[in-house]
């Protein structure tokens, strides 16, 4: 079997690694880095995963290279880790390389931000490309030295996907197939991809915690960072409190989404839920959203975004950073299409993300227009 890997960051790097471990998986790399690509040529094919002091990975990687043409060729699977900005133009650069003769399976990790949709308005006619993606990553990694090493962190218990609603009976037991020869944990095939979409997760927690910092009335509203901040432990009390409202709202999304489109979306659980589930015994103190995000150990160390204040003191927030051009500019605007779509007031939701545009000052604005024109509205 051939699996793509499109992008060659923490993700992409870790997965391509973890892949080569199982026999029979031939493994390319598509990067938009020409100096990843030169440096695969002239040698460096073995990539490294650190998985605890004592034990490395190895891998070698079968081919790195820009050109889709020549790393597509043949592809079974095509995994996307690159943030939710890149896609739209990904899907449209690689679309008329995928194989056309046999299904090509194309899915993210993770799949947010209305992968499903996207996909399916870049791959228009392509009737043999079958469209998934996975709930979360599989593990963290984080210290990425490019085409050399990454640092794998937690690995989930179990691993979820979903397919596009217009896949059939028989894709999905290809895909369970698939993914289940490349990872250790079991895989669960949830019924709606609406559930990978409105879990709860970075388009709601990232925007909330700026907010809370440097919102109106906020610590650093008007001054800088005198040092480094930690996104989760140093998160202030409004920050914790914006978040419950938005995760409150997600969840009328979802309950509207439940009684418009007449399916079961129980997996989307209310944000403090799905993080005792997941880190359980790391959390100090789960009794409020506040005191779960300040003792997670997991969450322990994990630094916001911050560049020199320059030419003055401190640091401020890094505006190129993915939250705000994948959790805000894509990741909220979707929830707050999907809102309107259905009817639902999000007003937390709404000042969030207002604020956050408002405050980066230039903000791309991506089209939503690969959400399908009648969704929701045509089943009312």
């Amino acid at each position: 079997m051939k699996v793509t890997i499109c992008g060659a960051g923490r993700t992409g790097h870790l997965n391509a690694v973890l892949f080569k471990q199982q026999d029979g998986i031939e493994v390319s790399v598509l990067t938009s880095s020409a100096d990843v690509a030169r440096r695969w040529r002239e040698g460096e094919q073995v990539w490294q995963a650190h998985v605890s002091d004592d034990e490395v990975l190895k891998g070698k990687i079968d081919l790195v290279g820009t050109n889709p043409r020549i790393v597509l060729a043949d592809t079974d699977l095509v995994v996307v880790t690159q943030p939710a900005q890149a896609r739209p133009v990904l899907l449209q650069q690689i679309a008329s390389h995928l194989p056309r003769h046999k299904p090509v399976y194309v899915g993210a990790i993770p799949g947010f931000c209305g992968f499903d949709w996207l996909a399916e308005s870049a791959f228009s006619g392509h009737d043999n490309i079958v469209i998934w993606g996975m709930k979360d990553v599989p593990h963290t990694a984080y210290n990425l030295a490019p085409c050399s090493e990454v640092r794998m962190g937690g690995a989930k218990a179990e691993l979820y996907v979903a397919l596009h609603r217009r896949e059939t009976a028989e894709a999905r037991a290809g895909l369970l197939d698939m993914v289940g020869r490349l990872y250790e944990a079991p895989v669960t095939m949830l019924e709606d991809y609406l559930e990978i979409t409105l879990t709860p997760g970075n388009a709601l927690m990232h925007p909330a915690v700026l907010y809370g910092l440097l919102g109106p009335g906020a610590p650093w509203q008007h001054r800088p960072f005198d040092e480094p901040i930690y996104w989760w432990s140093d998160c202030p009390q409004a920050g914790a409190e914006m978040l419950e409202a938005c995760d409150a709202e997600n969840q009328a999304i979802k309950r509207a989404a439940e009684r418009r489109l007449n399916i079961d979306l129980a997996s989307v659980k209310p944000l403090r839920h799905e993080l005792i589930e997941a880190y359980g015994d790391q959390i100090g103190d789960d009794s409020t959203m506040y005191s779960l995000l300040r003792t997670n150990k997991a969450y322990a160390g994990i630094q916001a975004p911050l560049v020199p204040n320059s030419p003055g003191p401190g640091f401020v927030i890094d505006r190129a950073s993915r939250a705000f051009h994948e959790d805000i500019a894509f990741g909220q605007a979707l929830l707050l299409e999907i809102a309107k779509r259905l009817d639902v007031a999000v007003p937390a939701i709404e000042t969030t993300y207002h604020w956050a545009r408002a405050y980066h000052g230039n903000l791309s604005q991506p089209p939503l227009n690969y959400v399908p024109a009648k969704w929701a509205e045509a089943i009312a």
